[in-house]
């Protein structure tokens, strides 16, 4: 049995960030039904690529879903969302902001409804404050929590983080909200509101920067791939590749070295502390550089994970998806009937991971049976 088995789960979402939540609490056994708008998430065309006419984005982030199709224009609509709403156990919404409380479909009167419910609101910038009405996507949002300034290396200009960290990320935060409150729901007997934001995950994800520039009032150094608080953490070029290596302590660094070919460098007084590195930066990475590009990514591998060191060849999504690992893990899972193969949610229970019980659903496959009114573009078979 599913731990969220017996729950229901409303998302009226869109994009990323809000479906996402509604699908981890789906995988963990909610029911979860999809609110559209009557021309579908916008994510359903953010491709290439399509798997049976659908992006694979979309797929990916609405699995074990119901989707009903709602024209919100129309007040018969928003009655039956009202009415559907008394029932459930999560609300989850991110929707353009103040949009919903016009049709009172805001926190406020929707939980005088039903005092129950979770109302679990996903913002661009934070429920309050001067941005609250503010839109914003991943990269705006990387962009003012400032995380493109310290991401990529020094000789090229600030970047993105290349995966959406910032909508899946909060939406892994919405549904660890919605699962506390749940919890104290179970405590209590009342619902909670709940919001988070990408700004706000984009500050959490900051924080060990932040405490050091709070500490300093320095803004930290951007690295190709290494951390500015320890050597070595970071890529190599090897004679036919790269190779990360995290020798992230005094004594990694000793068996590094020795694996190098120089266990001098162990006991050298300039780098035999992390704090002795840091401060001769410029001389040992040069030196550590020369000799990574003397040998191979595999030769290099095998010697350094034969000592002991921790190391991973750079791998390509190929790679990932054919390791005996990933394969172990149960990670690549194959949906039911049509649905794409795509990745399992990432905890288990019991030893098994939840299963995907269904593919992203059809634009308003499920309006007859839940009694919701189609839209009528989609009436007209438009």
């Amino acid at each position: 049995m599913l731990p969220l088995q017996g729950v229901t789960v409303v998302e009226l979402g869109q994009n990323l960030a809000g479906p996402y939540a509604s699908e981890i609490l789906g995988l963990l056994g909610a029911r979860v039904i999809k609110i559209e708008r009557p021309e579908g998430d916008d994510a359903r065309g953010w491709g290439p690529p399509f798997h049976a006419g659908t992006a694979t984005t979309f797929h990916a982030i609405n699995r074990n879903k119901r989707s009903i199709a709602l024209d919100l224009k129309d007040k018969a609509a928003v009655e039956w969302l009202r009415d559907f709403l008394r029932e459930a156990d999560v609300f989850i919404q991110n929707m353009r902001p103040g949009a919903l409380e016009g049709m009172g479909l805001g926190a406020e009167a929707v939980r005088t409804l039903n005092p129950r419910l979770i109302y679990c609101s996903l913002h661009a910038f934070g429920a309050t404050g001067p941005l609250a009405l503010k839109p914003g996507y991943e990269p705006i949002v990387q962009a003012f929590a400032g995380m493109f300034s310290v991401n990529g290396s020094a000789e090229v200009p600030p970047a993105r983080v290349g995966m959406q960290v910032l909508d899946l990320g909060t939406g892994v935060w919405a549904a660890l909200g919605c699962l506390a409150a749940l919890q104290r729901r179970h405590l209590t007997g009342e619902g909670a509101t709940v919001d988070t934001s990408l700004f706000e995950t984009g500050l959490g994800w900051m924080s060990q920067h932040f405490a050091g520039f709070f500490e300093t009032g320095r803004q930290p150094p951007r690295h190709r791939s290494g951390n500015p608080k320890l050597i070595v953490f970071q890529a190599f070029d090897t004679a036919d590749g790269e190779i990360v290596v995290a020798a992230a302590n005094d004594r990694l660094f000793a068996k590094f070295a020795a694996v190098l070919g120089h266990p001098e460098w162990g006991t050298d007084p300039r780098f035999r502390t992390n704090k002795d590195r840091i401060a001769h930066r410029d001389i040992i990475l040069p030196l550590l550089e020369a000799a990574m590009r003397t040998r191979g990514s595999e030769d290099w591998a095998a010697a350094l994970e034969a000592a002991g060191v921790p190391c991973s060849p750079i791998q390509d999504l190929a790679a990932v998806a054919a390791h005996p690992q990933t394969e172990a893990l149960g990670m690549v899972l194959q949906g039911p009937g049509e649905a794409p193969r795509s990745i399992g949610l990432p905890v288990s229970f019991d030893g098994r991971r939840p299963p995907v019980e269904s593919g992203a659903p059809d634009l308003g496959e499920a309006n007859a049976e839940y009694g919701a009114p189609l839209p009528l573009r989609l009436r007209e078979g438009g």
